[in-house]
């Protein structure tokens, strides 16, 4: 194990400063927050240590200011645990202000002096109001406007940190730019992988040990038939002959409980390997965890200083702050959460005159929950303000023409609140800088199912508002409904499909090319898998596998050829050489260690309204094997997973028939007991590398005028001339590898696929 120390090494004394003043500017803001709403001595007590540890450690760097500062709020708590200063809004305001300030000074990068010069009013009015909090005027009336509050800390050990040009003007933090991170955060991808692979040896048993059950019940049934005889032949006169039947009886029974105790035995470990493996993948997962609070620290700041520039009042309540959620996601949904809240603040709450005139707290409180719930992350935002008036939305939808009267009199309130996820789509009566209910819900709502998410809202008028949001737990491991289209595996995340239903083709309808069935009332559109994902025709039964995809407007009926099921897929990322793939979103191996491509469910939609758009729908025909000329085979051989399964795929979508073998030795063996039209291979592989391969086949009596391609990295001209010396027909780089450059060279070799 890698030791703490060894760990922190890599980080100057000033980063460690950063690291030390998020931590306890937290603990601050807490503690003002906290000190505010409920007078709690314990809050002091922890922000009078963290401005001490803050002090202290500014003074190991020499940030002199932030020395001073620190001293100076340390000072103030004393005093208010003492009884002698109360810390008042506007009091409040002037600490979290200096925390602000903390905060932006440990993240420059560059020189502190400069940038101080270049924020000197903003310094001088801090460390003023600091060291004479205690003049501070009591609040009256409607609450100042705050200055913007600083961004919030990134999940350690990821600081962000902020440049100082050298003109001394000021600028705000860099995203994206942060220390680097720790070794095991780099290497999760490659232990996931590992541990998947683990998890997929284990599961490769089972077919051998239900082969050894099948082999001890043949077994079994043989000794019985040889027990017969041998009984019988023990009956006999001859000595010599009952002395052999004897003696075989004896030792069959050995073998019979030798069959026993193996099977016994495998069983027990395939169990054990299961158990170990699934554990392991279970901890590399929960690398990538963090609690819920890591990712809204920043939340009931932002909260409270809206409210206050608002005039309101207004708390945020956190619950379920230690839920674990994949730091990626955490990461993402930050934006949708801000939304919600500040929607809620801005235009959801009332003024604390209204609240109580409506008999409520002059208090409004927002609560945000995060828990587990059916092994997805659940997220809930419920504000007890004045909620969404359906009245209004009807009225604005007839306003902007967007339903007629009669259709917006028949909608459900559900149905009128889908209208707020619509871009631009607002009830604000004027523009602010502060997003109004409705405006930004519709990036929330993307955001959201971008992450394979869904999002439900829910209003009653004059109670609240909530907000529903449901996440994967990790997109490191997704839950899919695994299909097969034309002999081909691929996975719908099952949180982007609907239903499945077997339908029979007597219930299809065509109308104007498009073909469509009948389910519970509502007519559903069906486009065969195969020619959305360029597979080419497909044949189909009599009743026809079905997976409705997509919502509302856009929802589809995929025809694919057979459900295999669910699974838990660990998802690996595309190699990125293919770059950004249409209708795919990553790969994974099943627990057979086939490997599946996962479907981009958003893209497929847009592929199927491209079709429909150009009116190329395939008819979905019987099955009719009549007259079919033979498919050309092709043997792909490469080690890499990626590589020789995006080949596959791109030759199988042109009509060829393609097997593939994962190194120089495999591909020897197969390709000698296959009947191929073309070999495909890379040169660099364990045990038999490409020019090895191709030498050989050359040689063959048998196999010698078999094309050959090799698909390599290696692109210098010496490479080529190697390859193509040892017998290759075509040379082609990875370098410049594209779709049409491989089916040209193939067609260039072989012609088309077919016979």
């Amino acid at each position: 194990m890698t030791d703490k120390k060894d760990d922190l090494s890599q980080f100057s004394m000033l980063d460690l400063f950063r690291m030390e003043a998020d931590s306890q500017t937290q603990i601050l803001t807490d503690g003002l927050l906290a000190f505010e709403r409920r007078n709690d001595p314990a809050a002091v007590e922890s922000m009078m240590r963290a401005a001490h540890s803050i002090k202290g450690a500014a003074s190991i760097v020499g940030l002199e200011m932030i020395v001073q500062l620190a001293h100076g709020m340390e000072d103030a708590f004393i005093a208010a645990q003492a009884g002698k200063l109360k810390l008042t809004a506007n009091r409040v305001d002037a600490l979290l202000a200096a925390v602000d300030l903390i905060v932006q000074c440990s993240r420059v990068n560059g020189d502190l002096d400069a940038w101080l010069a270049a924020n000197g009013a903003q310094v001088s009015k801090t460390m003023n109001d600091v060291q004479g909090i205690a003049f501070l005027p009591e609040p009256l009336g409607l609450p100042p406007a705050l200055p913007a509050a600083a961004p919030a800390p990134e999940v350690q050990p990821d600081i962000p940190v902020v440049e100082a040009p050298a003109d001394g003007t000021a600028e705000q933090p860099v995203p994206g730019r942060s220390l680097p991170p720790m070794k095991t955060a780099q290497n999760f991808d490659r232990l996931l992988a590992l541990a998947s692979e683990a998890r997929i040896n284990a599961h490769q048993l089972h077919p051998l040990i239900q082969g050894m059950q099948r082999y001890k019940r043949n077994q079994a049934a043989l000794f019985a038939v040889l027990e017969d005889v041998m009984e019988a032949a023990s009956r006999t006169s001859d000595p010599a002959l009952k002395e052999k039947a004897l003696l075989a009886i004896q030792k069959s029974q050995p073998l019979k409980q030798f069959m026993l105790e193996h099977i016994t035995d495998m069983e027990n470990y395939e169990r054990r390997l299961l158990t170990g493996s699934e554990n392991m993948v279970d901890e590399v997962l929960s690398l990538r965890m963090r609690p819920f609070r890591d990712g809204i620290q920043h939340f009931p700041r932002m909260v409270r200083d809206l409210a206050r520039n608002l005039g309101k009042d207004v708390v945020l309540r956190v619950e379920g702050e230690d839920t674990l959620v994949d730091r990626d996601i955490l990461q993402r949904i930050e934006s949708p959460l801000n939304h919600m809240l500040r929607n809620a603040v801005d235009h959801g709450m009332e003024s604390a005159q209204e609240r109580l005139a409506a008999g409520k707290p002059a208090t409004g409180t927002i609560v945000m929950e995060a828990r587990h719930r059916a092994g997805m992350l659940n997220i809930e935002i419920s504000d007890d303000g004045r909620g969404v008036d359906p009245e209004k939305i009807r009225r604005t939808v007839i306003e902007r023409k967007m339903a007629t009267e009669q259709m917006v009199g028949a909608m459900s309130q559900a149905e009128l609140l889908e209208f707020l996820f619509l871009p631009a789509f607002s009830l604000k009566g004027g523009i602010t800088e502060i997003s109004g209910r409705g405006v930004g819900l519709d990036v929330v709502h993307d955001t959201i199912r971008q992450q394979n998410g869904t999002v439900r809202i829910e209003s009653e008028l004059g109670k609240g508002f909530r907000t529903s949001i449901t996440l994967p737990l990790t997109q490191s491991i997704v839950r899919a409904l695994v299909v097969d289209v034309k002999g081909e595996a691929y996975a719908v995340p099952i949180v982007k499909v609907e239903r499945v239903l077997m339908v029979p083709q007597s219930a299809v309808h065509t109308l104007e090319n498009k073909q469509f069935f009948d389910h519970g009332g509502e007519h559903l559109g069906l486009v065969a898998a195969a020619q959305v994902l360029e597979l080419g025709d497909m044949d189909h039964a009599e009743e026809m596998p079905v997976v409705v995809i997509g919502g509302s407007a856009r929802r589809y009926a995929l025809v694919v050829d057979k459900i295999r099921g669910e699974e838990s897929l660990a998802v690996q990322a595309i190699d990125p050489i293919f770059g950004k793939m249409r209708d795919i979103s990553a790969a994974a191996l099943l627990d057979d260690g086939e490997p599946v491509l996962i479907l981009d469910v958003p893209d497929l939609l847009l592929s199927v309204e491209k079709l429909l758009e150009e009116g190329g729908l395939h008819q979905l025909t019987r099955a009719d094997h009549a007259g079919r000329r033979r498919m050309k085979r092709i043997l792909v051989v490469d080690d890499s997973l990626t590589v020789r399964e995006m080949e596959r795929k791109l030759l199988v979508g042109r009509g060829f028939e393609v097997d593939i073998a994962v190194d120089g030795i495999d591909g020897w063996n197969v390709v000698r007991s296959g009947d191929y039209d073309l070999v495909i291979t890379d040169v660099d592989m364990p045990r038999m590398d490409g020019i090895e391969l191709v030498t050989l086949i050359k040689k063959d009596l048998h196999l010698h005028k078999l094309p050959v391609m090799i698909v390599s990295y290696k692109d210098r001209p010496e490479d080529r001339a190697r390859g193509l010396a040892a017998g290759a027909d075509y040379y082609l780089t990875k370098g410049s590898f594209h779709d049409e450059t491989l089916l040209d060279a193939v067609s260039d070799l072989i012609g088309d696929a077919y016979r």
